[in-house]
């Protein structure tokens, strides 16, 4: 069998630091995560596809190679979940955020090309469809700059692709020049120490994954609760709300 050709994007710095900013200046503007993760994570998919190979159970999803975009946009499958499995908590996350597996592809598709049959390339996406599933994992939610900042530090720690670690680093320097202490920092830093002591989740079965209860799946996998993360939510919100109030008075 000829397998098709796959070329991996080059390492481009320069053009990463220019996405970089501009996600700084508009968190929601999610297609430069694209831009960072496609200059500098491009040459990943050889290093993590052989250590797929390697992992019990990898060979055969690695055979069947299943698009989970795809099956995560299954409103059937979506719908099957038991109570306090960590599918019920997907569930919960696509309701509450209003975001979609089929969303997320779309706009990482930067130059509308079509699918690319290639096992490194098919890595690549489980690597993107898998990101929501481990903000229900860790705990660390994705509607905060905050919460994604330490899911990408923990992101770093799990697949040393240096464009997570460029964003949690940029993310992370901006909260100790606007806040003026290092709250955030902390909650980044424990992100990626959080990813460094749990399993490798890239091996995972998801679909059988999102059957397992909750705090089960958490436990088997070594994902410790995100004590700083939290700690830098409650002081990070009452800061903003403090700021909002001095500044409804001043107007007044």
């Amino acid at each position: 069998m000829t397998v098709p050709t796959y070329q991996p994007p080059r390492r481009n710095l320069r053009r990463a630091a220019s996405a970089l900013r501009k996600l700084l200046a508009n968190g929601d503007d999610t297609t430069q995560v694209f831009v960072i993760m496609r200059a500098l994570n491009g040459d990943l998919g050889p290093k993590h596809f052989r250590r797929l190979l390697a992992t019990p159970g990898g060979a055969r999803l690695a055979y069947q190679r299943v698009e989970l975009a795809d099956r995560f946009s299954d409103p059937a499958f979506i719908a099957s979940f038991a109570p306090g499995t960590v599918g019920a908590a997907y569930r919960a996350f696509l309701e509450e955020t209003g975001y979609t597996a089929a969303g997320l592809a779309d706009i990482s598709n930067l130059d509308g090309a079509p699918l690319i049959e290639h096992p490194y390339a098919w890595f690549g996406r489980r690597t993107r469809d898998v990101h929501d599933i481990w903000h229900v994992l860790t705990g660390y939610k994705a509607d905060e700059t905050l919460g994604e900042a330490a899911l990408v530090a923990f992101s770093y720690a799990q697949t040393g692709g240096l464009g997570w670690a460029f964003i949690a680093a940029g993310a992370a320097a901006k909260s100790l020049k606007v806040t003026g202490n290092a709250l955030f920092a902390r909650a980044v830093w424990e992100g990626y120490r959080h990813g460094k002591r749990a399993a490798w989740l890239m091996g995972e079965d998801y679909e059988a994954l999102m059957h397992e209860p909750l705090d089960a799946a958490r436990k088997r996998l070594g994902i410790a609760e995100p004590v700083a993360y939290r700690r830098a939510q409650v002081a990070l919100g009452e800061q903003m709300a403090s700021y909002a109030s001095a500044g409804k008075t001043a107007a007044a």
